[in-house]
């Protein structure tokens, strides 16, 4: 009698496997290391295959519930699809159309962004967009306004957790800040979000919106050397997008 082949039950099942595949396949699950690292060793190509399916099915189901919590602990205030954005009121670098921020190369490349432009011309919303298409791709995000960190920041510092807290942001794969400018931040709020910042240069990238040019970001931090500082950081490796229109509120607002 032939021996029947194990049944296919919602993807790929493997009749066989390697040591090193089934090592691969349980790298990312918390099993003492000894003991996968023990058992290939005696087992016969069909047990390889079994423990292969079991952990990568494990894995799947891992990564699955991971993409559904990142966006809830991005801290989102709402969300916003791709395909909703108002990109059409942004002026893309000739060089990267819109599809570089869609294809989240960028933040491959620990790049930043500058929304800048007119107020109600989506820079909020593209942002937002970005930070979910990068959840939906495993990537950790936080989403903050700009007196937000400054907050949590300051807090931090006072009870002394300052570098618990920066670790804490310094975990996402990208930090974005909106509203950068909307609101004073006196001095001591400013250096704690440059310090954020510099924490996070060549290492994550950083998606900063204001309607605030460069020129007067020092009106932001309170201090021209800190504004050109961080400044110069977002030019080395970051693109400005530029947003111009009508107020999409404006358009759209019942006082007329």
């Amino acid at each position: 009698m032939s021996q029947q082949k194990p049944r296919q039950r919602g993807g790929r099942v493997l009749d066989k496997a390697t040591p090193e595949q089934v090592m691969g396949l349980a790298r990312n699950l918390p099993l003492t290391h000894s003991v996968p690292g023990k058992a290939p060793e005696d087992a016969t190509p069909g047990q390889l295959g079994f423990l292969a399916n079991l952990f990568e099915k494990e894995n799947a189901s891992r990564a699955e519930s991971k993409r559904r919590r990142l966006p809830g602990q991005a801290g989102f205030p709402q969300s916003r699809p791709w395909r909703d954005t108002t990109g059409g009121m942004a002026s893309f670098p000739a060089d990267r159309g819109s599809e570089q921020p869609e294809s989240l190369e960028f933040v491959d490349r620990d790049e930043d962004l500058v929304l800048y432009g007119d107020v109600g011309c989506g820079k909020t919303h593209l942002a937002i967009a970005i930070g979910m298409l990068a959840c939906q791709r495993m990537i950790p995000v936080r989403f903050f306004t700009a007196s937000s960190p400054v907050m949590r920041l300051r807090k931090a510092k006072d009870d002394n957790r300052l570098d618990a807290e920066l670790k804490s942001i310094g975990r996402a794969g990208l930090v974005i800040i909106d509203e950068l400018g909307h609101l004073p931040i006196d001095i001591d709020g400013a250096r704690l979000l440059f310090q954020a910042g510099a924490d996070s240069y060549e290492t994550r990238s950083v998606i900063s919106a204001s309607n605030l040019e460069s020129g007067r970001w020092g009106d932001v931090f309170g201090d021209g050397d800190m504004a050109a500082a961080a400044i110069d950081r977002i030019v080395h490796h970051g693109r400005i997008l530029r947003f111009h229109g009508e107020s999409y509120r404006n358009k759209h607002s019942l006082m007329k």
